[in-house]
Formats: C-alpha cells, structure tokens, sequence
C-alpha cells in the first residue's frame, strides 16, 4: 500500500470567502495544461512511448523548419532553433518525464507538461538574463511537443470531467469570468492582489479563491486532494482525515448562517432607528440574474459592461446590446438597473489591440476616456442603453470621470443619440437617469459642480483608494499601502456624500468597501444611500444594516474625520461592527 502523502498547508492571503474540497489542477504561465487522467501499472510503457514519438515528431518538424529558414535566408538564421533541439536532447531532463509518467500515473502529455513547468519556474525564479531569455525557447519547444500528442492521439472519453480547485501562477480577469463555475470550486494564485479584478471578480461569482500563494506551483500536483480555505487563506495539500472533518464542519456552520441570512430577503434594510439603505447587486453577466433575483437586491447597481462588449470578436452593435440591456432591465424590474459605460483599460480588458504597451494603464486610456475617443462605438452603447430604457427603469453612468469637462461632453453625446432616436421614431426614456462614478480624487473634489449635471453619485471606492494612495492596487510591491480608511479617502467620501445632498442627488458604493462587512457602518455613518455588491455578499450585508443605529453610525463617522490615521479609523468601524452583528465575523 502507497504510503500516505504529509499534510502540507501554503499560506496566501484570502481574497474570496468559502471553502472548497476537490482534485488540484494546475494551470502554469505560458500555455494551457493539457487533460490529465489517471493510468494503471501496465499503460506505463505505452505512455512512455507515446512521449518518445511526439519528441521525435518535433524534432522532425523543427529539422524541417531549421532547413527552410536557412533556403530562403542563406545567413544562418535557422541556428535559433537549436536551443529547441538541444532541450529535446536533455537525457536528464527526458529521464525525469518518464519517471514522472511511472511515479505519478499520470498521462504522458500531463507528465511532460508538469516536469516542464516546473523546470520554466526554475529558469524565471534565477535572476539571469540568459536563463530568462532560454525559458522563451523552452516555453515554445513545450507547445510544439504538446501538440504533436494532440495529432497523435484520439480524443479520449475515459478522461476525467470533475470539480476542481485551479492553482495558477496567476489569473487574468478573462480566464477568471470564464471558468466553468459548476466544476471551478475555487482557485490559488502565487500572484495577485486582494484588489486586482481578477479577485474582485472571484468574490462577485461567489469563488473562493486565495492569491499571494508562493511557491505553489512547485509544491503542488495536478490530482492531489486539497482543501482551500478562502476565510483565511490557506491551501491545504493531502490534509489529513481530521483536518478534512474540521473543514466539513466549518463548512456546515457557514452554510447554516447563510441560509438564515438568506431568510431576511424580503425584509426591508432598513437600521433599527429607521434609516432606509438600498441594497441592489453589482453584475458582469447576464447568467448572474437568476441569483440576484434570488438575493433579494433592490436593483443593480453596477452592471459591468466590458466583457460582454469586448470578450468576443467585432463589438456588439447597438440592436444586439440592446436586447441584452432590455433583458437585464425587465428581470429588474420594477427596480433599476445602472448600466456602466464601457470601463476599459488598468487591469480589465483592453478596448482595441495598442500600437505600443501603456507605461502604465491605471493612469492611461481607460474609461470614458476610450468612449469619449471613440465616439461611434460610444454612440452604439448609449442608443443601445436609451432603447432598451423602456423595458424597464434604466440608468446609465460614466467610470473614470476627472472633471466636469467630461461629463458635459458625455451628455452632449447623448443629446445627440436621443435626436437620431426621436427622427428615427424610436421610444426611450426621455428622463433616463444620468450618473457618474466618483473614483478619481479631482471628481471628489469637484462633486458640487459635477452634482448640478446628474442625477445621481456612484463611488467606484477601489480605483478611488489606489489613486488618492498612488498606489497600483494588484502590485503586491505596495500592497500594504492600499488602505480604504485612509483619512484622506474617507474625507473625500464625505465630500462627495455632502455636494450630493446639497443637490438633491444619491450616493451609493459600488467598489469593494461596501461588501466589508468592517466598514459597513463608516459608510452609512458617512451618509451613503446605496451599497451594491456581488449577490452573494449581499444577505450578510442585509443583517449587517439591520442590526446598526444610524445615529450610532452617524457619530462614529464623524470621530472617524477627525481622526488622522488609517488604524484609528478601521478600529472605531470595526469594534462597532463587531459590537453589532458578531455573528457574522465567526
């Protein structure tokens, strides 16, 4: 009997709430991993086999290739190919791939991509130019192998399709927002920060994830049971049965208070001295609308437009967004839905290919910058907004807004838009509610001049932190700097709130700070209306409300803007956090 592989626990930093048990499967940097299926004793061989003859496939084709350049440049430029040979005919490394088909039991093209990952995650970890530039060539040589199997090989039906936990060097937000929710049961990234899109995203799909995790890729195989612990940031490989039965444990406990937080959906979130909070949900896709419905949100509150625009191929035109805008509004209604213009750029997707990379994208074009640069397609989402306008109440807002400037222009664009609309005798909502995010500190500070051109504030809080910090939010360099409570971020929230009220608008949080739970009661104290959040955080920010004073809430905030330090602020939310709903912080 094998013997039992130890408990081994990697510790990152939980960016996403939840427990998860399942296989690893590991996806490293440069190329997907192929499938990967379990072998008995007597396929070894044959495994075995099936790796000799996909290297001797490609050292054929890079022969070929080698030959071909030479013909056509006679100046010895097919000599770049023999780093390619020269890894086809490491022994050592060769030796290792079939040892790691014999010990692991693993698949040949899987045992192959995971010895040759590891050995690229060597070759990056070493500070040295040659080595670096090698691993380029070593990264190449693993895709031409991996597809040669693929032309050697029939499709098999036996290979596994189960439930995993991904563990990655890193995630983009697409590879994020287009995993297979019902087998993906969470994910670990060596990379990353808590406030990147990416983990943002996570916690909107209700993932559980960790990022920070180092050296996992090295630690990890592809299989091997693990259990991932998204409340404190652990990655526990082969855990021992006791661990498993305290995990499954804390896992019953969570579920149970989440199906009594679940209880409260029709109730009103409203504080117990009587102040009225909206809760509506932040959105990116339209499959999330069945658990929104489902959360009870009032509304939506950010409907995240970029990766339904700009995950494809050509750009959507104006009838095809318009009945997916239509669709969301009617599922509301008769709540609101807030529809964000196209907010690309910084982490999130880019909105066309860039002749040169940005130096840095965060302070680029992005935003209602790209829109107001691009006014055709700019056009098409604000046409495509005001027809689907009538199917339900809509409203529409701007990210990345700097200055009046902007807005005024904005607006000016959709004047344009209902005037083509009206000749062409198409019906929208003339009162269409216009807003923009506050997320950069010149909006803050100019919010009494913004306030007289909309209808409403929507306080993007995580671009609204990294920049009034300067700080990069997914650089892990200046992490610790990235403070919500910063005194200088919470006074401009304030600011914001109060050029709002004087002009008779709302203010909501759409960024991260309204789904935590520490600083649920700066928020409300500071006087914002609206918290929108991912769906499935909103039933604990539901009790969070219900069981806070606004009167309490109102004089905390007000100590919180006399206070000069970021500690000071988050102690005084947080101990009346914990003083008020403790159950949710177990």
């Amino acid at each position: 009997m094998p013997e039992r592989k130890k408990e081994i626990i990697i510790q990152g930093t939980p960016a996403s709430p939840g427990i998860a048990f399942a296989p690893v499967h590991c996806v490293a940097r440069g190329f997907s991993a192929p499938e990967v299926y379990e072998i008995e004793d007597q396929h070894v061989a044959t495994e075995q086999q099936r790796f000799e003859r996909a290297l001797e496939l490609t050292k054929i084709q890079i022969d070929e290739l080698q030959t071909k350049i030479e013909q056509l440049s006679g100046e010895g430029e097919g000599k770049i190919f023999e780093a390619h040979l020269m890894t086809l005919e490491d022994n050592t490394l060769l030796s290792r791939v079939k040892d790691a088909i014999a010990n692991r039991k693993q698949n040949a093209e899987y045992a192959f991509y995971a010895v040759m990952q590891n050995f690229l995650e060597a070759m990056r970890r070493i500070n040295d130019p040659y080595l670096k530039e090698r691993a380029s060539d070593v990264d190449d040589i693993c895709q031409r192998v991996l597809r040669n199997f693929e032309e050697e090989t029939e499709e098999n039906s036996d290979r596994p399709d189960h439930s995993h936990i991904i563990v990655a060097y890193d995630l983009n937000p697409s590879d994020t927002a287009t995993m297979d929710r019902k087998k993906v049961l969470g994910f670990a990234t060596e990379q990353g920060s808590i406030n990147s899109h990416t983990a943002i995203l996570s916690r909107s799909l209700g993932i559980p994830s960790i990022v920070g995790l180092n050296r996992a890729m090295m630690e990890v195989e592809t299989l091997s049971f693990c259990i991932l612990d998204g409340y404190s940031g652990k990655l526990i490989l082969n855990p021992e049965p006791e661990t498993i039965s305290i995990y499954r444990e804390r896992q019953l406990q969570k579920l149970k208070l989440q199906n009594e937080l679940e209880s409260l959906r029709d109730r009103e979130t409203t504080t117990i001295d009587g102040r009225e909070i909206t809760l509506a949900a932040n959105i990116e896709f339209i499959n999330e609308l069945p658990q929104v419905q489902k959360s009870g949100a009032k509304g939506i509150g950010l409907y995240r437009t970029e990766f339904y625009l700009l995950n494809g191929g050509e750009l959507p035109d104006s009838e095809q967004q318009a009945r997916v805008y239509t669709g969301v509004a009617k599922a509301m209604r008769p709540h609101q839905t807030i529809i964000r213009t196209l907010d690309a750029g910084g982490d999130k997707l880019s909105a066309e290919p860039l002749t040169h990379n940005e130096p840095n994208p965060f302070l680029g074009w992005r935003g209602i910058r790209v829109s107001l640069a691009r006014k055709a397609m700019f056009k098409e989402q604000i046409r495509a907004i005001l027809k689907a306008s009538t199917a339900g109440k809509i409203g529409m807002m701007f990210p990345m807004v700097s200055g009046l400037r902007e807005v005024q222009s904005a607006k000016k664009i959709i004047d344009e838009c209902m005037l083509e609309l009206d000749k062409e005798g198409i019906d929208f909502d003339e009162d269409i509610d216009i807003g923009v995010m506050i997320e950069i500190p010149s909006a803050a500070l100019m919010a009494n001049e913004i306030a007289k051109e909309v209808d409403f504030f929507s306080i993007g809080t995580n671009d609204l932190i990294q920049y009034t910090v300067a700080v990069d939010r997914v650089n892990p360099y200046v992490a610790d700097l990235y403070k919500p409570t910063h005194p200088a971020v919470i006074r401009l929230i304030k600011m914001t709130v109060d050029a709002a009220y004087n002009h008779g608008i709302w203010t909501g949080v759409c960024g991260e700070m309204a789904a935590d739970l520490d600083l649920t009661p700066l928020l409300i104290g500071l006087g914002i209306e609206e918290l929108s959040v991912g769906s499935h955080q909103l039933p604990s920010i539901k009790q969070a409300v219900r069981s806070l004073s606004h009167a309490e809430c109102s004089a905390m905030a007000d100590e919180a803007l006399r206070a000069s330090s970021s500690p000071e602020i988050l102690s005084l939310s947080k101990d009346l956090a914990m003083k008020s709903y403790p159950r949710l912080f177990e």
